[in-house]
């Protein structure tokens, strides 16, 4: 009646449904369930990435390595492991841990990066593509472990150069980002994909995409690896050097500007032109890689640059009025790279020319102007463009021309000194000239300042690089000066005049960038150098204005303020007691009015003020912003390292005492005075001219003593002849004395030589004594070896004896054992008795060996006795050696000596004799041993025992031992 009810299965969940997908792929058996298994898991890893890297990541790349051949499931396995890199934004699972841990499984194992890189060899698209982005998503992961690895990785870095060649752009545009992905820190890795003819296939790759003009965002990815190829490697630098890729550069920026130059695609779409100005610019900073300061290689690019026209063709594409601003910015800053500390290139860089700028910058937005646009050296070009315009989005262009014609000043004093003395034969043949530095400083344009504050900034910052540490051009810029003598008007040197504009324009209270460009001039121009500061203070109110400038700034800036005070305190460091205004002076006037705690609190403000402090990494460029007219820019890079390296000193300068002036040094040569030396001349002086009248008065006290000496010695004259008779009489007798004196010398003198015959005799007898002590010493070391020899040779004889006696003893042991065991066969019924015998007998046979034993270890002993006498007989003989050496001293000494010498030489032989006397009683002894063996022998034959000759001796002197 019932029917049956089917109720439907239980709805599976996700993570069951994962993990029996994951199950089904580690534990199948055919392809086919393996790739269902993938597919099901590939849609659950943008949902659920978390599950299935947990439950199947090993099992997926298992399967890449185990179904390598089919095309459909390496696709899926791919697919799905990039999703898990990726997954999506609403996600539940979606996290950052994620991708480590993926990339952690694959950099782990070096076969897990290699079975990737294996998949380039293969010629499937999407095997290639996804391999190469598989890689690319691990190495954002764990960067250092997928460059190590597919470093280690067998021909890892050349399979992937490799595939820049593939003509399918997905895997070439993959292949490109990778390594340059791979590249920008790894040196290694930069010098491989270089070795790989990397350079080669960029180019190509360039090229092929239409370059510059016509190339898109490949070309870009294509120069940013190659910066990554060539940034800071000096190995990669060289050999991209040496293979000749420097030309091609040079006719990539050759096609740039000429696009620029000549008629343009007005139809051009915003972004292609956006995308052909980011490769210009990718391929600017390409270049200025080759150009690090201080860098090694770095004349050797410029040279390489300049011969193959690259300096050239960027000047061209900086001076191109069809080129956007930033483009030209940023290939003048490029050419000053290029130029900067090689005096070859800044020596010909004046000498190319340029399009003429100004008639496309005053037209806005540059245009070709068709017929020809006419040229102009670049230094004019320059000069054009950075006093010239006063368009405020034309800042950074000024400022990149600026940086090109200080690049160009840079370290060439014979530079700065021709461009100085043009700019002045300009000035005073056209006091009115637009572009000339000189001029704009010393006759600023009647229109308001506030127009174009940076021309005046300008024209101090390039006046300082001409002046900056260098004394010659210094004294140039200062003869120049203002007013004819001749028509009665006052003359107004250089120095006084840009002083006069300083404080004209803190008392108009203009733009501060004019003012801070005087101040940094002025701050450069006077530091160390004494006439420039006797200059300023030639006029008493530029000093008081500058106090004032310093404390009642009515805008309160603090950098105006700041160098201000730091411009008083250079003027009172470089004073002098003789400047017009002296130096206690300056220093009074300091203090009365602004004080010591003001002047330091000014310039410790200067000095951490964010402009100041931070200058080195703030852009010096002009940045968009809604109420922004101007820039942010009021100090030089040069200023800044000025002031950071002097305010220090500067600071202490106010502390120390006006009578301590400064020396200052400048080519070899001191200028200035020493007031310590100064005074001490004055001193001397006093000194003399006291000296002098002193002298004077004394000649006269002198010449009156002389009247009253005169009077007196009249009369001393006669009494003076009477003494000059005695003392002839008293001359007289000392002759005769003298005549004596010399016949008693004469006498001496035969007695001398009488004495030195009889010194000569002696000399000659100590000779003969010597030879004949010589020949004693030598009869003495003949008897001493022959003593030596004769022992030796009864040593030997004694040692002979005692090995024959030892030879002979064992024979007659041997016939004696022979004879015993023979009588023993034949009197078989007398054993027992002669039994006891024969213990006997063996008994005295051991005590025969034992003093045998002895004998000879006293015969050692002898031995040795003798051996060790010898020794005290040659150290005798030693002493004595040295004996009569100093027997020699004193023979020279006297006759005395020589006889008491002989005494003891004599002595020195009776005690030889004695030694001798002692080497005859041990032979004696050796007689009496032989006896004693003599008389052993003797017993052994009474004992019984049947003994040879030698073992009678012996026996003999072993018995003798044990008597003894």
């Amino acid at each position: 009646m019932f029917s049956t009810i089917t109720t439907a299965p239980a709805k599976q969940s996700v993570s069951e449904t994962i993990a029996v997908l994951s199950n089904r792929l580690s534990t199948a058996t055919l392809l086919e369930d393996r790739r269902g298994a993938i597919m099901g898991l590939r849609s659950f890893a943008k949902q659920y990435p978390a599950s299935v890297a947990s439950g199947a990541l090993r099992s997926l790349i298992g399967s890449l390595s185990k179904d390598g051949e089919d095309v459909d499931t390496v696709k899926a396995v791919m697919e799905t492991l990039l999703w898990l890199f990726r997954p999506s934004e609403d996600s539940p699972e979606a996290s950052e841990e994620i991708a480590l841990w993926l990339a952690d499984e694959f950099t782990q194992r070096q076969e897990n990066i290699s079975l990737l890189l294996d998949f380039l060899d293969t010629n499937d698209y999407s095997s290639r593509l996804y391999s190469l982005q598989l890689l690319g998503a691990i190495l954002s992961a764990r960067t250092e472990r997928t460059e190590q690895c597919v470093l280690t990785a067998d021909m890892g870095v050349p399979r992937l150069v490799t595939v820049l060649d593939d003509r399918r752009e997905p895997i070439r545009n993959e292949a490109i980002n990778l390594l340059t992905d791979l590249t920008p820190m790894n040196i290694s890795m930069q010098q491989l994909v270089a070795y790989e003819k990397g350079f080669d296939r960029i180019f190509g790759i360039i090229a092929s995409e239409g370059g510059l003009s016509e190339g898109g965002r490949v070309v870009e990815d294509c120069l940013i690896l190659l910066a990554n190829l060539l940034r800071l490697n000096s190995v990669n630098q060289t050999m991209f050097r040496e293979m000749r890729f420097i030309p091609q550069l040079g006719r990539l920026l050759e096609s740039a500007y000429k696009r620029h130059g000549g008629d343009q695609d007005d139809d051009a779409a915003p972004w292609v032109e956006a995308q052909r100005n980011r490769n210009i610019y990718a391929l600017l900073a390409v270049i200025r890689l080759f150009l690090v300061a201080g860098a090694v290689g770095t004349p050797q690019n410029q040279a390489a640059f300049l011969g193959e026209r690259v300096l050239e063709n960027t000047l061209q594409l900086a001076f191109a009025h069809g080129a956007e601003l930033p483009i030209k910015s940023e290939a003048l800053v490029t050419c000053a790279d290029m130029i900067r500390g090689n005096a070859r290139l800044q020596e010909k860089f004046a000498g190319l020319q340029v399009p003429a700028p100004f008639d496309a910058l005053v037209n806005g937005q540059g245009t070709h102007i068709n017929g020809g646009v006419p040229k102009v050296y670049v230094i004019d070009g320059l000069l054009d463009l950075i006093l010239a315009v006063n368009a405020p989005q034309a800042f950074d262009l000024r400022m990149a021309a600026s940086s090109c014609l200080r690049a160009y000043f840079f370290g060439h004093a014979e530079i700065r000194r021709h461009f100085l003395t043009r700019a002045i034969e300009g000035h005073k043949l056209n006091g009115n000239e637009l572009t000339n530095v000189l001029t704009t400083l010393l006759h600023p344009h009647p229109e308001p300042v506030a127009s174009d504050p940076y021309r005046y900034w300008f024209a101090s910052v390039l006046m300082l690089h001409l002046i900056h540490e260098n004394p010659a051009t210094k004294a140039l810029a200062m003869s120049v000066t203002e007013g004819d003598e001749a028509s009665g008007e006052e003359v107004v040197t250089s120095i006084q005049t840009i002083a006069a504009h300083l404080l004209s324009s803190v008392a108009k209270s203009e733009d501060p960038r004019v003012i801070i460009g005087y101040l940094m001039l002025l701050l450069c121009w006077l530091f160390e150098d004494l006439d420039g500061v006797n200059d300023f203070l030639g006029e008493f109110t530029n000093l008081q204005g500058l106090i004032q400038a310093a404390v009642e700034n009515p805008n309160g800036d603090v950098i105006v303020q700041g160098l201000s005070a730091m411009l008083a305190g250079v003027i009172y460091e470089f004073s002098t007691k003789d400047s017009p205004v002296s130096r206690a002076t300056v220093r009074e006037m300091i203090l009365s009015r602004m004080g010591r705690d003001r002047y330091v609190d000014k310039m410790s403000k200067l000095r951490s003020h964010p402009l100041m402090r931070d200058h080195e990494v703030l852009s010096q460029s002009m940045e968009a912003g809604p109420d922004q007219k101007l820039p942010d820019v009021y100090l030089d890079d040069t200023f800044v390292e000025f002031f950071k390296d002097n305010y220090r000193r500067i600071l202490r300068a106010i502390d120390r005492d006006p009578g301590l002036e400064i020396s200052v040094i400048t080519n070899g040569v001191q200028k200035g005075i020493s007031r310590e030396l100064v005074d001490s001349l004055r001193a001397q002086v006093d000194e003399k001219e006291r000296a002098l009248q002193n002298a004077a008065e004394e000649k006269q006290s002198l010449a009156r003593q002389l009247k009253q000496e005169q009077t007196n010695h009249q009369g001393e004259i006669s009494r003076a002849k009477a003494v000059t008779d005695g003392l002839r009489a008293q001359l007289a007798a000392k002759e005769r004395a003298v005549q004596s004196g010399e016949g008693a010398a004469e006498a001496l003198k035969r007695q001398l030589a009488q004495e030195q015959t009889e010194h000569q005799r002696a000399k000659a007898e100590i000779s003969r004594l010597k030879a004949v002590n010589d020949g004693l010493q030598r009869n003495h070391e003949e008897e001493s070896r022959k003593t030596r020899a004769e022992q030796k040779l009864r040593e030997e004889q004694l040692q002979k004896q005692v090995e024959t006696i030892r030879k002979t003893a064992e024979t007659e042991t041997d016939r004696a054992r022979r004879l015993t065991e023979a009588a023993k066969a034949d009197l078989k019924a007398t054993i027992s008795r002669l039994e006891v015998d024969l213990m006997k007998a063996n008994k005295a046979k051991s005590v025969a060996e034992s003093r045998v034993t002895e004998l000879e270890a006293k015969l050692d002993e002898a031995k040795s006795v003798a051996e060790s006498r010898t020794r005290e007989l040659e150290a005798k003989l030693k002493s004595l050696t040295e004996t009569l050496g100093g027997v020699e001293k004193r023979l020279k000494e006297s006759d005395e000596g020589v006889r008491k010498m002989s005494q003891q030489f004599e002595q020195k032989e009776e005690e030889r004799k004695a030694t001798q006397n002692e080497l005859d009683d041990l032979l004696i002894v050796f007689s009496d041993l032989e006896d004693k063996v003599t008389k052993y022998r003797d017993r052994l034959k009474s004992l019984g025992e049947t003994v040879s000759d030698g073992e009678d001796d012996d026996e003999e002197e072993a018995g003798d031992d044990d008597e003894e």
